[in-house]
């Protein structure tokens, strides 16, 4: 059995072996059966063999042994041993391999680094302590760089060094220098946080350590700063931090600055992991409790309300659902209401966005909607002729025929009771609207 490796070039002629495609010449480049894993039948990159004498791919063979099996998956023999021997003679051929073919754009693999072991990740665990304890921001952070490079390696590493109880260690050491003066461990601090970001879960005692208020207080200050990637990095870890526990925003409430970092990174956007993980930090800060009124009314002040209107014209499907996720919470605030109801983008916007994101989303702007109307309805009415001029009355009618939850439905009732006391302030109504997603009843 082989598999192909094509690759395709500009050319006027071609071989009995090859074959033309589109004006292409494509050429097949096949793979000798032993170089290819059994498991994913892709070239091995990281050759182990198990105590069967088969090898596999180090990556395919450890996911096997992970999901609970205990059997060699060629053989189905049980597995005396689950250590896995390199087989550097194998991979040195395919190496060869490799190079013999690259003018057909195969590249070579690169020669695996030997995985960190449980034992190594343990020790230098104990080393970042001792030198926490010590005061030794020096040889911390040499030894948090070492880490972070050992988590680059592969995904192997990553799992090992988690295992290892290792964030818990760097989240006390975090804590500790960030007590001291984190200008003066500034440098320390920004790699604790760069590999943090992929360390969650913490644990109980390590959230609690990365919730003081020092560390909180050391976060804030670097999400201020003007380095983007230490900001990029601290609102990763505040987003996970605050998804674990209300205390944690109630502790933030306290410190004065992170609901303007977090503007500012919504407003000069870093990266769209970033956005998401601001938009995503503000939903559990407006989530109802103690704290949540002062920080939607601050963020209202701070002008959030344009700005997600702004994100949700282009936003791609994940920064969609947290923007109109957001806009749901914050619309709890009068000041919010007031500066969504005035704004000429609100009522297009939500209405497009029902049925055409994601079922999360519909929920978000139906929300939106009641929540806009619902305020509206002792006015003028003004909110609500708009809603029924970007067609939202036969949008919530396919809502309905469609399905949605028992909460759901009992909003877009309420918003169509609404809206069909306002329907007559339209001086024309479409006759043609679209419902071909509407079931017949029987």
């Amino acid at each position: 059995m082989i598999l192909s490796w094509r690759r395709r070039r500009a050319s006027h002629g071609g071989s009995k072996n090859s074959k033309v495609l589109n004006g292409n010449l494509e050429t097949e480049i096949r793979i000798p059966t032993d170089f290819r894993c059994p498991i994913s039948l892709d070239l091995m990159k990281d050759p182990v063999a198990l105590s069967t004498g088969i090898t596999y791919d180090r990556e395919s063979i450890e996911k096997w042994i992970e999901e609970g099996n205990q059997t060699c998956p060629v053989t189905n023999q049980v597995l005396t041993s689950f250590d896995e021997i390199p087989n550097h003679a194998l991979r040195r051929m395919i190496q060869d391999w490799c190079v013999q073919n690259r003018s057909y754009g195969v590249e070579r693999i690169p020669t695996p680094r030997i995985p960190v072991t449980q034992c190594e990740a343990s020790e230098i665990c104990s080393r970042i302590a001792v030198s926490t304890q010590r005061g030794d921001h020096k040889r911390c952070r040499e030894l948090v760089v070492k880490i972070k490079a050992w988590g680059k390696e592969s995904e192997r590493n990553r799992r090992c060094i988690v295992n290892g109880g290792t964030g818990y260690v760097l989240a006390d050491s975090f804590h500790s220098f960030a007590s001291v003066s984190a200008e003066k461990h500034v440098d320390l601090l920004k790699e604790i946080l760069s590999v943090l970001t992929w360390m969650f879960p913490l644990g109980e005692e390590g959230q609690s350590k990365l919730g003081s208020a020092s560390s909180l207080g050391c976060m804030v200050w670097l999400l201020n700063g003007g380095d983007l990637s230490a900001r990029q990095n601290v609102v990763l870890v505040l987003k996970e931090l605050l998804s674990l526990n209300q205390r944690y925003v109630d502790a933030l409430a306290e410190i004065e600055g992170v609901a303007e970092a977090l503007i500012e990174i919504i407003k000069d956007p870093i990266c769209p992991k970033a956005t998401r993980a601001s938009l995503t930090a503000i939903f559990y800060m407006i989530s109802p409790s103690a704290t949540s009124q002062r920080f939607a009314s601050r963020f209202a002040e701070l002008g959030i309300v344009p700005m997600i209107l702004e994100i949700l014209v282009e936003a791609e499907k994940g920064i969609c659902e947290r923007a109109l996720g957001v806009l749901a919470g914050i619309c709890d605030c009068k000041e919010a209401r007031e500066e969504a109801s005035k704004n000429a983008l609100t009522m297009p916007l939500l209405v497009k966005k029902i049925l055409r994101i994601s079922g999360l989303a519909t929920e978000f702007a139906v929300c939106i909607l009641w929540k806009l109307c619902r305020n509206d309805k002792n006015n003028d009415g003004g909110v609500l002729v708009e809603a029924l001029q970007a067609d939202a009355f036969q949008k919530l009618l396919v809502l309905l025929q469609v399905g949605c939850g028992e909460t759901i439905k009992e909003k877009v009732t309420e918003l169509l009771k609404l809206l069909n006391l306002h329907r007559d302030k339209l001086g024309c109504v479409d006759s043609s609207m679209d419902f071909k997603y509407l079931k017949r009843t029987i």
